[in-house]
């Protein structure tokens, strides 16, 4: 709310006047049935007394009891101008709030740990960044407010009441404490199935989510029955905590409805009685029963206050478990040193929170320029050991030293512009080809672009398009093939210009021929970059400087091609049994 606690304030303080105005009414007419119509003398405030006499007197407002008629219209204006500006204030204060909020909660979101997103749902986190948002934003607005209208209208009906008659107040007030109580005992019930509406809430977002995310997956596999019948599951869970809600809804509104139109009817006898008896006049009964139909619908909607403070709480709760998230940042003192792409890794072990070890005692050095190839069966710890070199995670013991510097110590911002990736599964926005690749770095030229889509192989796929490099992709890519998304990814990673380049099995959806034909033209530009290229191709990695076979999260072989396939071990297997396949389908062709 900083910077607009005074709007709020504003917006509390048009509430309290527009009560106050509104409070007005009643008396007008109070004073004219009892006093100008009825002739008895009532007392009123000295300041009221001197604009009766200024216009004449009694007499005067009995002769012209329109005058009546103008007051009540005015003092209705009045808190229809107020209100209005209630409203408006905190429209706006509402809205910048719920705008900072958002923003609070993306930039939270981009840049927290690496971990986090692995671990939490996308359809939760969507549902916290615009549902439970809205939750608070509506609570501001309606909400908020109507608190400060609510203490404003019991202040002053009381005071108003008790000052005519402290009889009838006692009674007009006897069942407003059964109600607030029922209301406070109905929040603590309510808060518990608002979050369970929530959570299960959240739930369906996410198999929404995944459900059109992997559609060509379903599709694929002829899914489509299972993921409507588990869709059906979680949304029939859902609809069954609302319902619940609803009943605890509908308990608290007709029940509040019997206490209060029980409090008007005893009020309205007791009243009556009195006025019978000539304790109060016929104005103080209209007074008295105007003011507490007017309480009686704040009180009420206290409870209503009450559920959505409960359901707010619950969406804040939500909000500030990603805003509680610790950040994945630097410390002020992290280096920016030169870097070349000389790499040491140095009886380096990992492990991810609460799992074994997946990377043990790790060694081997690379000089500027090299290529490393890595091989290993899925699970042996290929693509953790780049996300430490990424620094996606800190390793648990051992020494990385990136050109001498202890990896650690350099500034993970400075460290990750000086290394290019390129992962399995790439990701490119709904956004033309052109534009996926300027993401790589601002201000880049076209010649710049052309050469890496050439290097990448994919310039004139590109350029056979309709609408060439402003041919939009669609989500996630998914209007490109697997080996063109690929390809797009590796050429934007080369836009980057870095000196440290990982290709985590990012050749494995082109065909053999591209494969060859992207080395080759990386082999030409590379001019002193560090590569580290992951793959189960073995003609993919036989090209590299160094070769490090990986099983179970240890280094169990390394050395270059020639070497490995020169002594028995998992490489000159993979290599045997591929080149099988190789001859036999050159036999078959």
């Amino acid at each position: 709310m900083k910077g607009y606690r005074i709007l709020y304030l504003s917006s509390i303080l048009s509430i309290g006047l527009a009560t106050m105005f509104s409070f007005l009414s009643p008396l007008v007419i109070s004073y004219t049935i009892d006093t100008i119509i009825g002739g008895v003398e009532t007392d009123v405030p000295i300041w009221i007394a001197k604009i009766i006499d200024s216009i004449g007197g009694i007499e005067t407002l009995r002769a012209k009891l329109w005058l009546c008629s103008i007051a009540i219209i005015l003092l209705s204006i009045l808190n229809g101008i107020f209100t209005y500006y209630k409203g408006k204030w905190s429209a706006i204060a509402s809205e910048v709030t719920a705008k900072k909020m958002k923003d609070a909660l993306y930039d939270r979101l981009q840049n927290v740990t690496y971990d986090y997103h692995n671990k939490a749902e996308t359809g939760d986190l969507i549902q916290r960044c615009t549902s439970d948002v809205d939750t608070v934003r509506r609570f501001l607005l309606m909400q908020f407010v109507e608190v400060g209208r609510a203490v404003f209208m019991l202040v002053l009906a009381v005071s108003i009441m008790f000052s005519m008659d402290s009889r009838m107040t006692i009674v007009a007030m006897s069942i407003i404490p059964a109600i607030f109580l029922f209301s406070a005992l109905y929040y603590l019930k309510v808060k518990v199935s608002f979050l369970e509406c929530d959570e299960s809430e959240g739930k369906l977002t996410t198999v929404l989510q995944e459900n059109l995310t992997g559609m060509r997956v379903v599709r694929a596999f002829a899914r489509q029955i299972y993921e409507r019948d588990k869709f059906d599951d979680i949304n029939t869970d859902f609809r069954e905590k609302v319902t619940h809600l609803i009943k605890l809804l509908s308990w608290y509104w007709s029940f509040s409805d019997l206490l209060s139109m029980l409090q008007m009817c005893i009020l309205l006898v007791f009243g009556i009685y009195r006025t019978i008896g000539g304790s109060i006049t016929l104005g103080n009964l209209v007074v008295f029963i105007t003011y507490e139909g007017m309480l009686l619908w704040p009180v009420r909607q206290m409870g209503r206050i009450l559920t959505d403070m409960g359901k707010t709480s619950v969406a804040l709760g939500r909000i500030k478990e990603i805003l509680d998230q610790p950040l994945d940042k630097d410390d002020k003192q992290g280096l920016k040193p030169e870097i070349l792409g000389n790499i040491e890794f140095n009886h380096v072990y990992f492990s991810y929170e609460d799992s074994k070890q997946v990377l043990r005692d790790i060694t081997f050095s690379v000089k500027k320029g090299q290529t490393v190839a890595i091989l290993g069966p899925t699970g042996s710890g290929k693509s953790s050991l780049m996300h430490l070199l990424h620094r996606l995670y800190d390793y648990d013991s051992g020494s990385i030293k990136l050109d001498g510097v202890e990896l650690r110590d350099i500034d993970k911002k400075w460290l990750r512009q000086h290394i290019g990736i390129v992962l399995q599964e790439p990701f490119l926005y709904s956004k033309t080809i052109k534009e996926n690749l300027k993401m790589a770095k601002k201000g880049v030229n076209e010649e710049r672009i052309y050469q890496s889509t050439k290097i990448a192989q994919v310039h004139d796929v590109i350029t056979s398009f309709e609408k060439g490099y402003d041919t939009m992709v669609g989500e996630r890519g998914v209007t490109l093939s697997g080996g063109q998304k690929q390809r797009v990814a590796i050429a934007r990673a080369l836009i980057k210009d870095t000196p440290i380049l990982i290709f985590d099995d990012s050749l494995s959806a082109v065909d053999t021929e591209t494969d060859a034909a992207i080395r080759a033209a990386l082999r030409e530009r590379k001019k002193g970059v560090t590569t580290f290229i992951i793959s189960h191709r073995i003609n993919t990695l036989m090209e590299a400087d160094i070769i490090l076979v990986m099983e179970e999260g240890r280094i169990v072989d390394m050395g270059d091609h020639e070497t490995l396939i020169s002594k028995p071990g998992l490489y000159r297997r993979i290599w045997e049994i591929q080149n099988t396949k190789e001859d036999i389908m050159t036999d078959t062709a």
